[in-house]
């Protein structure tokens, strides 16, 4: 898309003129007749060049110069002058104008000056994109991975909705990031401060999951702990994410339809691996809901659309992993990524990372099921091949249970004991897995 270009200036027939012409030579333009109303629709996002008169009555080109680069210090601006003004346009040019022109001035002169304005701008606003991107990846929390060209996209398309209020749908397959992207949104977004509360829609019994999400006014239910706060009450004004969000009941889909109506509620991100339009169809789906949530919506790309990222996500999660447990990481030889580029990935980034995972702790032997090399037996013996599962097994638990202990003991069905036991023997706090 060619970027816009503006035409200030109080003389009809030169607006007119400039307009055409740019038309002619496949811009697109856009006039204004005083300086103040572009002022008020000007912004750091704009990726044009701006045209300015110096000379026009109640806001002169030089003020508006001044003011525009109070808005952005590196907007190209253009100064048109009469021949009498030279002085004038080179004093613009010291405080910050990109170039100037004086009248008459011929088309090509005009055309080479637009086209340098417009490389100097869009180089500026992709440093500005890169800048922004490489700060959001190297933040603390979640981090969408790759170079595929949908990665990369994907990860544009997040930036810009953090700083956005707006419903968002997550639709992909099964350990493709949409939980990671979840919660990127909101680390990163305008609600980092509020709750992030999310719900596994396909692991709530049906009868239940309408009061796991809304509560219950029954007072019978008001003793019960697990429902003594709804996930909407507790996610407050931050993030509910609704994992498998097609899984959820006609009566609860009906009431969450309602509830991305309504106004002091938190924002929604909702993720599904299904067609919701094929479910719409076949009568499972609702189609408010899915209409309110599906003005944003992202495509996560599966791993096989893009092998191109196999080894470099391969690669972070070993010395990720590696790093984390204090050990050598393993050496990905040319044979070792060749298997890599030739498996299916059903599973995703998802599997990709478990795979990598047991690689580091386990040794080529978990992924081969051969018995391995006598180096790799000397070195590593079963009880020491237990002990890094079983550490690897708990931190992973305390990481995505924020460290609440009592989580932790439900799902690996330990008691409390047993549990601060193993923690000791593996040196693990909770409190930095907190926050």
């Amino acid at each position: 898309m060619t970027p816009e270009i503006w035409i200030i200036d109080d003389e009809r027939t030169i607006r007119d003129a400039l307009s055409q012409t740019l038309e002619i030579e496949g811009f697109h333009s856009r006039a204004f007749a005083a300086a103040k109303e572009a002022l008020e629709q000007l912004t750091p996002a704009f990726e044009g060049v701006i045209i300015s008169d110096i000379n026009m009555p109640q806001m002169d080109g030089m003020t508006f110069l001044t003011k525009a680069l109070e808005i952005d210090q590196e907007l190209s601006i253009v100064m048109l002058t009469g021949h009498g003004d030279i002085s004038t346009a080179v004093s613009a040019m010291r405080q910050g104008a990109y170039d100037f022109l004086e009248k008459p001035f011929s088309t090509d002169h005009l055309l080479d000056v637009l086209k340098r304005g417009v490389d100097k701008r869009q180089l500026v606003m992709e440093n500005r994109e890169l800048k922004r991107q490489l700060e959001t990846q190297s933040a603390p929390g979640p981090r969408i991975l790759g170079n595929a060209d949908s990665v990369k996209q994907l990860r544009r398309t997040i930036f810009h909705l953090k700083d956005q209020d707006s419903d968002v749908l997550l639709q992909g397959e099964r350990g493709t990031g949409k939980e990671l992207a979840a919660r990127f949104i909101h680390d990163q977004g305008t609600r980092q401060d509020e709750p992030f509360v999310a719900l596994k829609c396909r692991q709530v019994p049906e009868a239940l999951v309408a009061m796991e999400l809304f509560g219950s006014e029954q007072q019978a239910y008001a003793t019960l702990p697990s429902y003594k706060h709804s996930k909407v009450a507790t996610a407050g004004k931050g993030t509910l994410f609704l994992d498998g969000i097609e899984a959820l009941p006609a009566n609860v889909q009906e009431k969450l339809a309602d509830l991305t109506e309504s106004s002091g509620r938190p924002r929604i991100i909702a993720s599904t691996r299904v067609d919701l339009t094929a479910s719409i169809a076949q009568g499972r789906f609702n189609q408010r809901l899915f209409q309110n949530l599906s003005e944003t919506t992202l495509a996560f790309p599966p791993l096989r659309e893009r092998s191109e990222d196999v080894i470099t996500l391969c690669q972070n999660f070993v010395r990720t992993t590696a790093s984390r447990f204090g050990v050598a990481p393993p050496t990905l030889d040319a044979e070792h990524k060749e298997k890599l580029l030739q498996h299916s990935w059903k599973g995703n980034v998802r599997e990709l990372q478990a795979y990598s995972e047991r690689w580091v702790l386990m040794g080529e032997q978990c992924l081969t099921n051969e018995s391995g090399t006598e180096h790799e037996k000397e070195r590593d013996t079963l009880a020491d091949r237990i002990l890094k599962v079983e550490r690897a097994i708990l931190f992973d638990a305390l990481n995505r249970h924020n460290g609440m202990l009592k989580e932790v003991q439900n799902e690996l069905g330990l008691a409390r004991k047993t549990l601060y036991e193993k923690l000791k023997k593996h040196h693990l706090d909770k409190q930095s897995f907190k926050g």
